[in-house]
């Protein structure tokens, strides 16, 4: 199975997403899962995000060596499940392509939070970025229990 988490740059949310998963992924065994990220409008090659890198680090999770990646349509072909970070972003994408319509959901619509966005903390404070990695991990938590079935 490969996820791909879609956000607007993948320098924040999309990126702590696969960044967790992949940690709670493989707390669980579950490493074998694919995880992935990019955004609509990255800057390929751009580093994380300050602020993203910090909270993560709070929580015993490296960046790894990530740099952001622009969606492209090769990714929504190979991708199993495309979770985006917004309404907006799961919009935008299937205006390009609609067929995909299956298998992408925003990522609080995909784990039954009734909050369809997770905001968008970029520019904003450490605290601003705290709240948002604790909306991803509230939604993971029952992606988890979703993918161990």
């Amino acid at each position: 199975m490969k996820i791909l988490f879609v956000c607007t740059g993948n320098t924040c949310r999309s990126f702590m997403a696969e960044a967790m998963l992949r940690d709670m992924l493989k707390g669980r065994g579950l490493d074998h899962i694919e995880v992935g990220s990019a955004g609509l409008a990255a800057m390929p090659g751009a580093g994380p995000s300050l602020n993203a890198v910090k909270v993560l680090s709070e929580k015993e999770i490296g960046p790894g060596s990530h740099q952001a990646s622009r969606l492209d349509l090769e990714m929504l072909e190979k991708a199993d499940l495309i979770l985006t970070m917004t309404q907006g972003h799961k919009d935008a994408i299937l205006s390009v392509r609609p067929a995909i319509w299956t298998k992408i959901h925003t990522l609080n619509e995909y784990v039954g939070l009734e909050e369809k966005d997770i905001s968008d903390p970029y520019g904003g404070s450490e605290a601003t970025y705290r709240e948002s990695l604790a909306s991803i991990e509230r939604a993971l938590v029952r992606l988890i229990d979703i993918i161990a079935g």
